[in-house]
């Protein structure tokens, strides 16, 4: 699997903080809750957790109209 020595990074662990931005965003974190500093895999779990929380937001609303 490629990896970036140089940043700590590598696709596996990209996709994994991608994930736990979506489920803390789907669980309505607030996004400062971030648990990586570096900018690269900190990029990805905010990514995620803006999916996550359009997720959280739209599924609300649809349950207000049903």
């Amino acid at each position: 699997m490629a990896k970036d020595f140089s940043m700590g990074w590598d696709v596996e662990s990209l996709n994994k903080a991608y994930r736990q931005g979506y489920m803390a965003g789907l669980m309505g974190m607030e996004n400062n809750r971030c648990p990586y500093h570096g900018e690269v895999i900190a990029a990805a779990w905010e990514a995620g957790w803006e999916d996550g929380t359009s997720e959280c937001h739209l599924k609300a609303s649809v349950h207000k109209i049903a």
